[in-house]
């Protein structure tokens, strides 16, 4: 059985308007979200073999969160900023190429829909810093039962 781990980056900030979306970073929250979510996941002692991240800055910061507290590998991929179903169907058939367990760092909607097109509970909406846990019961085609949804909301008021 294969897992993937779908995260949507923590909150951005907007303070800056002239900022390309593409170079957005995190604000006061998601530097405060990304971390505890990751700690999250290690006290449930889950690990990906590996993490694919978009290279956009708010993502891959996130990422590095998760990365450094899980103590796995980090990759930046292209295909996960503005990211179809498609993309990320390709990036992770890819990735089980050679893992066992994939964490997916990205952007919504894509990454919500991408979701709710091979999960057997759709979300409709992964909020940021959300992690879905998808068991994989097929790689070609991808499809899974979801085993947890977490996002920080659940812990902080």
């Amino acid at each position: 059985m294969r897992t993937l781990y779908l995260v949507r980056h923590a909150k951005s900030s907007w303070k800056d308007f002239s900022l390309d979306d593409f170079d957005r970073p995190l604000n006061k929250r998601g530097k405060r979200d990304a971390p505890f979510m990751a700690q999250k996941l290690k006290e449930m002692g889950e690990k990906p073999d590996i993490i694919i991240s978009s290279p956009a800055k708010r993502a891959r910061k996130t990422a590095k969160h998760f990365s450094q507290t899980l103590d796995v590998p980090l990759v930046l991929d292209e295909r996960l900023y503005e990211a179809h179903t498609s993309d990320f169907e390709t990036v992770s058939k890819e990735a089980f190429e050679t893992c066992n367990s994939v964490m997916l760092v990205s952007h919504n909607p894509g990454l919500t829909m991408f979701n709710d097109a091979i999960s057997n509970k759709p979300i409709f909406n992964i909020p940021t810093t959300g992690i879905v846990s998808i068991a994989l019961k097929s790689i070609d085609p991808l499809k899974g039962k979801q085993r947890f949804f977490l996002y920080p909301k659940q812990f902080f008021s």
